[in-house]
C-alpha cells in the first residue's frame, strides 16, 4: 500500500490484544481514519504462530501486557518467523524504559490506548515504509537473480555454474567420488537464428533446456553458458560409464524434432565429457577440457559424443590456433586462390573454371582447405573469406580475359552458411557490378547436404541469384539426401557427381549404376552434369560413354593459381 489520502483502503491488520473492549477501541480509530479493515485477534503464543502462517498481514498491533503473553514475547514470535511487517505497541500500561526495549527489539512505534490521536498517521507512515522495503528487497532479489540465472531459459549461468562445480569438487575430494562435466553445443545453430530469426532461436534455446531436463535426475546441474552452448554437472558417480550413458541419453533426445509456431525444427547436438579427477581438478579446467571434447565431436561428423584426452587436447588447441591466425590471414593476403579447369568430355575443350581458396601460412606453408574451412564454418568467419575469395577471383578472371584468355563460366563455392546469410544475393551482385563483368560467367556451387539444412530459406535465396542469372550448381551430389522432388523444386543448372563414386566407377558395380542413374536423371531435368576427380582415361571413356557432360581432375589439370592458368591456357592454344 503507499501513502496517500487514505478513503475506503483496505488494511489486513493482525491483533495481538486479550481485550475485546480495547480491540473495539483500536479498530473504531482505524475506520475513522479512513481504512477498510479485515483483522485478526489472537492474544498467545499457538494462535500467534498459527496466524502469522499467512502471508496476507500488513501490520501486527499488539498489546503490551496480557495475562498469559506480552508485546515483546508478541515481537520475538513474528522476528523468529522472517516477517518484514511493521509492529506497533498499543497499550495502556508500557512504561518509557519497556518501549524503548521494544523499539530496540524491532518494534516501530509505540501508542498509549488512552491518546490514539498518531495511531492513523503512524499505520500510513509504516505501511508506506514497509512498501518502500518490499520494493527493495525484490529489486535486489531480481539481481540476484539476473547474476545467477540465464535470461532466456532460467537455467543457472556460469557463475552459480561454477560455484555448483567448485562445490561438486570440494564434496569429491573429501569422498573421493567421480564428478562428470558435458559440454552440449547445438549444431548449426547460428544458421537457425539467421534463417529464421532470433525470436525463434530464443524459443528453441528455451524448448531444448526443458527437453535435457526430461533426461536428467534433480540433483543433477543443467545450466546455459550462453548463445547455444550448455553445461550438464553430474556428481557422485559410481564410473565413468554413467556419464556416457547420459550422453547418449541427452543425444537421442534430439531425434524427435523441436515444434516452435507449428513447425518442426530438427536439430542436432554434439557433446564433450571431462571427468574428475582424470582431466582435472579445477573448475576452468574441467569445463575447458569437456569444450575441447565438443569442439572435437564437431569436427569428426557433428552428432556426437567424444570424451576429453590429451590427444583431442592438442587437436583444440590447433583449432583454435588456426581460427586465430585465420583472422589475421583474411586481412593481411595469406589466402591465395586456386583454380581448376573443368573440360567438355566429348570434346576436350575447357568449358568453366572452379574457384578454390588455399591458405599460404607465414610458418606452417600452405594450409588444405579442410583444415580451415571447417573453422571458418562454425565461427563465421567463412562469410568475410567467401566474399574475399569471390572479389579475387572475378579480378582474376578480368586478368584472363585482358590477356586473350576464356575460361568460359567461373565457379564458386558457397558454404551453408552463405547460402543462408540474408545479405549474400546483394554481395554477389554489388560484386559483379563492381567489376563490370555480367552476372552469366558467375556459377554458384552449393553442396546436397547443405542445401537441405534449411530446404525453405534456400529455395528463395537461390531464386533470387538465378533471376541475377547466376548458374547454380549442386557439388558433391550423391552424398547427401536430397530427393527429386527437392532438386525440381530448386532453380538448379548443373549436378557435380561426388569424386568418391567416380573414383571405383570402372569396377565397382554400386558406384556405376548411382553415377549413371544421376546422369539419366539430369537428362531428364535439362540439366548438366560434372563429373569430378577424373584421374584416368578408363573413368574418362566410362562416363562420356553414358552421356557425362563434363569433368575435372587430375587427368587433365591440378588446381593452379590464376598466372600458371593463365600459362595453361596458353598451352592449350598452341597446342
Amino acid at each position: 500500500m503507499s501513502n496517500g489520502e487514505a478513503g475506503n483502503i483496505s488494511l489486513r491488520l493482525l491483533l495481538v490484544e486479550d481485550n475485546p473492549d480495547d480491540e473495539a477501541l483500536v479498530l473504531r480509530a482505524i475506520r475513522k481514519g479512513g481504512f477498510n479493515v479485515e483483522h485478526t485477534r489472537v492474544d498467545n503464543r499457538e494462535d500467534l504462530l498459527e496466524a502469522l502462517k499467512s502471508d496476507d498481514w500488513q501490520i501486527v498491533l499488539s498489546d503490551y501486557q496480557m495475562p498469559e503473553f506480552n508485546g515483546l514475547a508478541a515481537l520475538n514470535v513474528v522476528k523468529s518467523r522472517n516477517k518484514d511487517l511493521p509492529f506497533i505497541i498499543v497499550s495502556g500500561t508500557i512504561g518509557e524504559e519497556v518501549a524503548v526495549e521494544a523499539m530496540r527489539n524491532g518494534a516501530q512505534d509505540y501508542l498509549m490506548k488512552d491518546n490514539l490521536t498518531r495511531l492513523v498517521p503512524a499505520i500510513r507512515r509504516e505501511l508506506s515504509d514497509a512498501d518502500e522495503r518490499n520494493a527493495l528487497r525484490q529489486a535486489r532479489e531480481t539481481l540476484r537473480y539476473q547474476a545467477l540465472y540465464d535470461e532466456v531459459t532460467s537455467l543457472p549461468n556460469r557463475w552459480l555454474l561454477r560455484d555448483r562445480i567448485g562445490q561438486a569438487l570440494a564434496f569429491a575430494r573429501n569422498k573421493e567420488n567421480n564428478v562428470a562435466v558435458l559440454f552440449l553445443d547445438l549444431d548449426r545453430f547460428k544458421n537457425i537464428n539467421d534463417t529464421l530469426g532470433h525470436n525463434v532461436g530464443d524459443m528453441l534455446l528455451k524448448s531444448v533446456a526443458c527437453r535435457l531436463k526430461e533426461s536428467l535426475f534433480e540433483r543433477d546441474t543443467l545450466a546455459r553458458l550462453g548463445g547455444d552452448d550448455y553445461i550438464i554437472l553430474l556428481t557422485d558417480l559410481p564410473d565413468k560409464k554413467v556419464a556416457e550413458k547420459v550422453a547418449k541419453r541427452l543425444l537421442d533426445s534430439f531425434k524427435r524434432p523441436f515444434i516452435i509456431h507449428e513447425k518442426e525444427i530438427y536439430v542436432d547436438c554434439s557433446i564433450g565429457i571431462a571427468h574428475y579427477p582424470e582431466n582435472g581438478d579445477d573448475v576452468d579446467v574441467l569445463i575447458k577440457h569437456a569444450e575441447s571434447a565438443m569442439y572435437y565431436a564437431k569436427e569428426q561428423g557433428r552428432n556426437n559424443i567424444q570424451l576429453s584426452s590429451e590427444e583431442i587436447q592438442t587437436a583444440t588447441a590447433q583449432r583454435f590456433e588456426i581460427e586465430n591466425d585465420l583472422r589475421v590471414a583474411i586481412k593481411a593476403s595469406q589466402l591465395r586462390v586456386f583454380y581448376q579447369p573443368q573440360f567438355s568430355l566429348p570434346d576436350g575443350k575447357i568449358t568453366g573454371i572452379e574457384a578454390l581458396v588455399r591458405w599460404q601460412h607465414p610458418s606452417h606453408g600452405l594450409i588444405p582447405p579442410d583444415k580451415f574451412i571447417p573453422v571458418a564454418e562454425e565461427t563465421g568467419l567463412i562469410i568475410p573469406l567467401g566474399e574475399w575469395v569471390l572479389r579475387n577471383a572475378i579480378a582474376d578472371m578480368q586478368k584472363m580475359r585482358e590477356l586473350g584468355c576464356q575460361p568460359g563460366r567461373i565457379a564458386i563455392n558457397l558454404s551453408a552458411r552463405q547460402l543462408y546469410h540474408v545479405d549474400t544475393p546483394g554481395m554477389l551482385e554489388s560484386v559483379l557490378k563492381d567489376a563490370g563483368i555480367g552476372t552469366d560467367v558467375l556459377e554458384i556451387e552449393i553442396t546436397e547436404s547443405g542445401i537441405m539444412q534449411n530446404p525453405e530459406r534456400a529455395e528463395a535465396n537461390l531464386k533470387q541469384m538465378k533471376e541475377m542469372g547466376v548458374s547454380i550448381s549442386i557439388d558433391d551430389f550423391g552424398t547427401g539426401y536430397s530427393s527429386l522432388a527437392y532438386l525440381k523444386r530448386f532453380p538448379i543448372d548443373t549436378l557435380k557427381i561426388d569424386k568418391s563414386f567416380v573414383r571405383d566407377i570402372t569396377f565397382d558395380k554400386g558406384d556405376a549404376t548411382l553415377v549413371q542413374t544421376v546422369i539419366a536423371m539430369a537428362e531428364a531435368l535439362q540439366l548438366r552434369v560434372i563429373a569430378e576427380g577424373i584421374e584416368t582415361q578408363e573413368q574418362h571413356d566410362y562416363l562420356a560413354r553414358f552421356g557425362c557432360d563434363e569433368g575435372q581432375g587430375y587427368m587433365y589439370a591440378r588446381p593452379m593459381p590464376c598466372d600458371d592458368l593463365i600459362g595453361f591456357f596458353r598451352d592449350k592454344e598452341c597446342a
